[in-house]
């Protein structure tokens, strides 16, 4: 981990010796103001000298200063404004009263984004759906999670765990984990190397250090590789040579909320520039609460909701199987066995999530985020930096965990020039004192304390001791019930708190509850953009990554040494403008390699053609396909959760049974023949993904823009969980070992101790191809109306459908996305100090699946709000905010919990 610090640390000591080599001097001052054509200053604009990274923005009073070289005039001064048409000014000789006069722009049309075809190029030009947010809508994003915010625009789910673990996807497949959509702040993925989830925006930038945010729909492969499956998420920080000064937020509000923010950014002469970006956030968590019955698709022996036999509840963690009333008749106990309870099994109560979070219910960020920068030259601009990020939050997946003091620390850097760029980093993540719900629950279930026995032994002995003394006189559990419930540990017990504490700090597989990731992953990246002729361009670029995954047998098979992975691919893309620049074609093509699969190829072609006077009318069409990886999960995954063992599967696939068979019956069903389950899981293979779209972006008049799209999608070798009963080494289990199976765990009368779930036979659950063409279409429609500065209205609908006509009988899809959704908002300045946003948001209930629970989301709304304040002479303004100010459902993964209200108050001080 020591040689990319140094390799950093190497690079910027050479490139400082040979700057003063590079360029000489010839800068002179260049000053004015920028204001609205109504007289007014526009403070925080920003100027760049054309083609340079030199440049600054305006302060309080609308006025900027800057050096420009005029050895080679014109110089070109290149100056914007968010609501504001940008505006170039040419200067053929030093000028200290430039006086830059903007337009209102009130549909955003001309927003400029480098993410869709990684060049600069205006929004309305992109060849595919893309979003833009600029500085001012970040500012009013009410969530405590910055991305949280983000499902206000069309197209786009956010999926919460918890107060701060959010996941963000785009066309379908939700997840708790983001595995198809990448994310990315200033081009740098910040993705956890060991479990593979962008964590929200727990690693990402704090929002006092947010420029812009630009999000891509769909496939992405071409240009940014294989896993920007459905899309990719940019944040872009802002520039210390530009925005100067210090900024400070702070804010608090309902469950002990708090946000502190603090960001320094300073220039130290014409070359060097650093900043230093903090931030504090803490308040009660969110936990889960649904007491529902846990889908059979999850714990096969499980009983109704309610059942006198105790039943496994979705978010209740350790109800055991104390033992299960005999199936076989060469059992003593069978002929005295009710049928109606032969093969059923009896479960403990468990325990809840806060009985076991316990005083670990805050949900907690640090980051700190020190850089600094250099020119070169006037065009040429390195940055160096390192993020730390410390973070506690609930995440879900195939359990539910507790991330606690969870992070990376993540060194980068990047030398840039007009044309061209070269970045590399180092991330590694750290599990610290983080712990696994299930396991915890269980394993307080099966530990003896103070030479007594185990509280499953004992469940099970009274249990079968009060039912052999009432039931068989009275006809009911209820008393056998409540008697061996009496015998579980109370969180108040003193052994309960002991058992907590010495399960959460043991790590080692099969006795302690502790996650110890503590994986690394390196990373480096190139491009060069190449004119080949008027309106031709070409840009060509490559990339590499490494994994090292590390857990020491927690998570993957990695006993002996790290498990290491690799990635490479290169790119290239061929534009052509024409009929006046009003046709733009472009081709894209990339190539990447892995350690575990084939070569994959992932092209893409666009057209665009803009239409009307000022090329208002954009109409886009678009092929892409796309290539994603299985996650590291997906391939090493080695991870015990009771009912079920995960594996990963990337050697010899598995043979097995299935737990159905095609006409619907269930393993073991009277007449259904062995065979008839007979199950192959073949080793994993890329995913593969082909989408048409089709769609229109731009202005109606001065006042509605509109944008609009529709989208098909064909998923061949669609990656999905599949479950099967199966042996640990891959071959298919002999008879006597699938009766071994389906009586265990069993305990019988005479009181046998649990038996810990060792076997070779197991009900297995790998990640594998599926053989059916899996098929999606949808759209989407957002359009604002600006009113009048005061009023901009905005509203949109999407459409996400999954077509199951050919999907077998019991195919877990994880789709995981409401069929409709839409929101409904208002926002504005209604004068130089006030500004605010509303916004409404409604989606469908829909299905959820994941490997630790599946059920019914029911439909959910929110309704978010956030009005600010300023006052000039204080460089100060008063916030005020709160998401789901209504309390309503808002449950958006099932498993998880109901994000419910949160109302806030703070103030912030920018001075420049």
């Amino acid at each position: 981990m020591k040689k990319p610090y140094y390799l950093l640390l190497t690079l910027l000591f050479l490139l400082l010796q040979v700057a003063p080599l590079l360029a000489q001097d010839a800068a002179v001052t260049v000053s004015g103001i920028v204001q609205t054509d109504t007289g007014e200053p526009l403070p925080g604009a920003t100027v760049f000298v054309k083609g340079t990274f030199i440049g600054s923005s305006t302060d309080r009073e609308g006025r900027f200063q800057l050096r420009a070289d005029f050895s080679e005039p014109p110089v070109v001064l290149s100056v914007s404004f968010v609501g504001y048409e940008t505006r170039e000014v040419s200067l053929p000789q030093p000028d200290n009263a430039v006086q830059v006069t903007l337009k209102v722009n009130a549909t955003l049309t001309s927003e400029v984004i480098a993410s869709a075809s990684r060049v600069q190029e205006g929004i309305l030009q992109a060849p595919v759906t893309v979003e833009k947010l600029n500085t001012q809508q970040v500012e009013r994003i009410p969530t405590a999670d910055l991305q949280v915010g983000l499902n206000h625009y069309k197209g786009i789910d956010v999926n919460s765990s918890s107060l701060l673990m959010n996941s963000l996807s785009t066309r379908g497949f939700n997840s708790a984990k983001s595995e198809r959509l990448i994310q990315l702040t200033d081009y740098f993925d910040t993705q956890s190397p060991s479990l593979n989830v962008n964590t929200g925006n727990l690693t990402g930038l704090p929002e006092l250090d947010v420029e812009s945010i630009e999000i891509i729909h769909g496939p992405a492969s071409a240009l940014y590789g294989a896993n920007a499956f459905n899309g990719v998420l940019l944040l872009n920080s802002k520039d210390p040579f530009v925005t100067e000064g210090l900024s400070v937020r702070v804010r608090g509000g309902q469950r002990s909320f708090f946000d502190g923010q603090v960001r320094y950014a300073q220039k130290l002469g014409e070359k060097f520039a650093f900043k230093v970006v903090g931030s504090y956030l803490t308040a009660d968590d969110w936990l889960a609460s649904n007491y529902a019955a846990t889908s059979t698709l999850v714990e096969r022996r499980n009983n109704a909701e309610g059942s006198s036999l105790g039943y496994d509840a979705v978010n209740r963690y350790g109800e055991l199987g104390g033992f299960t009333f005999t199936n076989n008749p060469q059992d003593p106990s069978y002929s005295t066995t009710p049928a109606t309870l032969r093969g059923k099994t009896v479960f403990m109560p468990g325990f809840t999530e806060q009985d076991l979070i316990g005083g670990d219910d805050k949900a907690k960020s640090v980051k700190i985020h020190p850089s600094l920068s250099y020119l070169l030259t006037s065009s040429v601009k390195l940055t160096a930096g390192f993020n730390y990020s410390r973070g506690t939050a609930s995440y879900q997946s195939s359990s539910r965990y507790r991330f606690k003091d969870f992070g990376t620390n993540q060194f980068h850097g990047e030398i840039k020039g007009n044309r061209w760029f070269l970045r590399g980093q180092s991330v590694q993540d750290f599990g610290a004192q983080s712990y696994d719900l299930s396991f915890l629950g269980s394993f307080i279930q099966t530990s003896s304390t103070n030479n007594a026995n185990r509280p499953t032994e004992t469940y099970a002995s009274r249990f079968y001791e009060t039912y052999v003394g009432t039931f068989r006189a009275t006809g009911s559990l209820e008393r056998a019930q409540t008697a061996a419930n009496a015998t579980q540990l109370l969180p108040g017990d003193p052994r309960f708190q002991q058992l907590r504490s010495q399960i959460i700090s043991d790590a080692t597989p099969g006795r302690g509850a502790r996650l110890n990731p503590s994986s690394l992953l390196n990373e480096g990246n190139a491009q060069y953009n190449l004119p080949l002729a008027e309106g031709t361009d070409l840009i060509v670029g490559a990339a590499y990554r490494k994994f090292r995954l590390g857990s020491n047998g927690n998570l993957f098979a990695d006993d002996d040494a790290r498990i290491q992975n690799r990635e490479m691919g290169g790119y290239a893309q061929l534009t052509q403008k024409l009929l006046d620049e009003r046709l733009k074609l472009a081709v894209a093509g990339r190539v990447d390699a892995f350690k575990n699969f084939d070569a994959a190829f992932s092209p893409r072609a666009s057209v665009v053609y803009s239409a009307g006077a000022s090329k208002q009318h954009n109409f886009r069409a678009s092929y892409g396909r796309a290539f994603r990886s299985p996650t590291q999960f997906d391939q090493y995954i080695r991870l015990d959760v009771g009912q079920v063992l995960l594996l990963g599967n990337v050697d010899n696939g598995f043979q097995g049974y299935s737990l159905t068979n095609a006409a619907g019956q269930p393993f073991g069903a009277p007449g259904a023949a062995l065979t008839s389950f007979e199950y192959t899981a073949e080793a994993l293979k890329l995913e593969r993904l082909s989408t048409y779209e089709a769609g229109y972006k731009g202005s109606l008049g001065e006042k509605l823009a509109l944008d609009v799209n529709y989208y098909q999608s064909y998923y061949n070798d669609f990656i999905g969980a599949q479950r099967f009963i199966g042996n640990r080494d891959g071959s298919r289990p002999t008879a006597t070992q699938l009766t071994q199976e389906l009586t265990r765990p069993q305990q019988n009368p005479a009181g046998t101790p649990f038996q810990e779930r060792t076997s070779q036979t197991r009900i297995l659950q790998a990640w594998t191809n599926a053989r059916q063409e899996v098929r999606t279409r949808g759209a989407a429609v957002g359009a604002s109306y600006s009113v009048a500065q005061p009023l901009t209205l905005t509203a949109n609908y999407s459409l996400n459908v999954l077509d199951k006509s050919n999907l077998p009988e019991g195919f877990q899809s994880f789709f995981n996305t409401p069929k409709h959704k839409y929101n409904v908002g208002a926002n504005g300045l209604v004068n130089s100090r006030l500004s605010y946003a509303v916004n409404y948001r409604w989606a469908q209930g829909h299905l959820y699946e994941l490997p630790f629970a599946v059920g019914e989301l029911a439909d959910y709304s929110s309704v978010d709000a956030y009005v600010g304040y300023t006052i000039p002479q204080f460089y100060t303004t008063l916030q005020a905010g709160g998401s789901n100010l209504l309390d309503a459902t808002n449950t958006q993964v099932y498993g998880g919990p109901n994000i419910g209200r949160l109302v806030f108050v703070g103030v912030q001080v920018d001075i420049k």
